[in-house]
């Protein structure tokens, strides 16, 4: 199947030479065209296909909006010059920059991926648009010349075929932490909770696969699609063979002008039961004091920090969220905010107590001291900024793909009554949404 894409940007670019539209000077330059595919490729199919990175992959849980990019024409591993930029060139508004946030950065590590895209195919509703974006700080005409050699490259390639089925199996697996040492870090958690030194503190575990076969994360991306459904998808891949990929349940926020909507996701139990019903264990959730204390100091938490930039706060009743293999317990916050500032907003919500604790600073050293591992893009957020609208999700249920190795995460909210063998069996239950992918080739190390 040949998309007929290229072409359309390689012609729409040409003719903005042609015109003289495109200034020999600094700054940015963006070509907007409606789009009707004449045949069914999916976006990952078509991503899948264009060697040209970085490239980004993000579908909105309701399904609303869906969006494939490639390319880096300006790369942030910083939040603010990103919003920087964009602030730049406010006759742009719309101009979105897609990737990563850090759920923390140490020392020479980035806070951020942030990149602008070359190409951006994407669709709202039944809407579809192409993107064509330059950007130069010596010559936009310069970039142009560039631009046009690269789109005049890849439409030499063959076309978007589908993606080979995903069967990448699992030769091995390996904790971070094991069983025993997750026992003791558990107990290490409520010694500290009894001593107050926190609420609550979100603890998580890493686990490293080994592969019978070689992963395309595009491939790994569709297969999660296909059975997690309710969920934002993600992915960055830098390469080939690296990116991080994932299918959350959770908006850390959406920002549109001045009205922002998060949501305290807090408060688990397993999406069906050996001798319980998906309904009578969603009704053990409403009801349990332990899960809607833990949603509600989230709520508390999430609330006090919008605060200062909020002219006013809504919170809705709890709800269940009904994944593949848990279910959730939801509240949504809606802020009305005295600014329009992502920098800020970022601040004030990531990381969430769903994935930190509370007090966040105190949950954060804790962790900081005790897990076994960092982690990087885990907890962190994945979607676009731009300066009319920004959304991110929370990246959980998330892969980190190197090669023919996998890292899954999954974490569980620890508070006083928390039993570590429960919280093990949540982690298993929220890593199963992305390990069940992988067809077993040997059994799991005992834990």
């Amino acid at each position: 199947m040949r998309v007929l894409m290229l072409p359309l940007l390689q012609s729409a670019l040409q003719q903005h030479m042609d015109a003289g539209t495109i200034p020999d000077v600094p700054g940015v330059y963006s070509i907007s065209l409606p789009w009707t595919p004449g045949v069914h490729v999916p976006m990952l199919d078509w991503l899948n296909a264009v060697p040209l990175y970085p490239q980004c992959y993000w579908q909105h849980r309701d399904g609303e909006l869906e969006a494939a990019a490639c390319g880096g024409v300006k790369i942030f591993n910083r939040l603010a010059p990103a919003q920087a930029f964009l602030a730049a060139h406010p006759a742009r508004d719309t101009l979105r920059l897609w990737g990563l946030n850090a759920f923390g950065h140490g020392e020479g590590e980035p806070e951020s991926y942030l990149f602008l895209p070359r190409i951006t195919w994407q669709r709202e509703r039944q809407s579809h648009q192409l993107i064509l974006n330059l950007a130069s700080d010596g010559s936009l005409l310069e970039d142009a010349r560039l631009c046009a050699a690269q789109l005049a490259q890849l439409a030499r390639l063959p076309g978007a075929g589908p993606l080979d089925p995903f069967a990448a199996g699992e030769i091995s697996a390996a904790h971070q932490p094991e069983r025993p040492q997750w026992r003791q870090m558990i107990a290490r958690a409520l010694t500290a909770l009894r001593e107050q030194q926190f609420a609550k503190v979100v603890l998580a575990r890493r686990t490293r696969l080994v592969l019978s076969g070689k992963l395309r994360s595009a491939a790994l991306m569709a297969a999660s699609k296909a059975v997690n459904h309710h969920c934002y998808h993600y992915m960055l891949c830098w390469s080939p063979g690296r990116a991080f990929l994932g299918s959350s349940p959770e908006r850390l926020y959406r920002r549109r002008e001045n009205r922002l909507d998060t949501e305290a996701l807090a408060g688990t139990v397993a999406a069906d039961g050996p001798s319980s019903s998906a309904a009578e264990l969603a009704d053990w959730l409403m009801n349990d004091d332990k899960n809607q204390r833990e949603n509600l100091l989230v709520v508390d938490d999430i609330c006090q920090r919008l605060h200062p930039a909020a002219l006013s706060l809504d919170v809705t009743p709890p709800e269940i969220i009904s994944l593949r293999t848990v279910q959730h317990l939801r509240r949504t916050i809606m802020a009305q905010l005295n600014c329009r500032d992502d920098v800020r907003c970022l601040s004030m919500l990531q990381p969430t107590a769903a994935v930190a604790g509370l007090p966040r600073d105190a949950a954060r050293r804790f962790i900081a001291r005790h897990e076994p591992f960092g982690r990087e893009w885990y907890a962190g957020s994945a979607g676009y900024l731009s300066l009319a609208q920004s959304e991110f999700c929370v990246s959980l249920r998330c892969a980190q793909v190197e090669n023919q190795s996998v890292m899954l995460y999954a974490g569980a909210g620890i508070v006083e009554g928390s039993d570590a063998d429960q919280e093990w069996r949540e982690i298993e239950n929220k890593a199963a949404g992305m390990r069940t992918l992988f067809a077993a080739e040997s059994a799991e190390p005992a834990g």
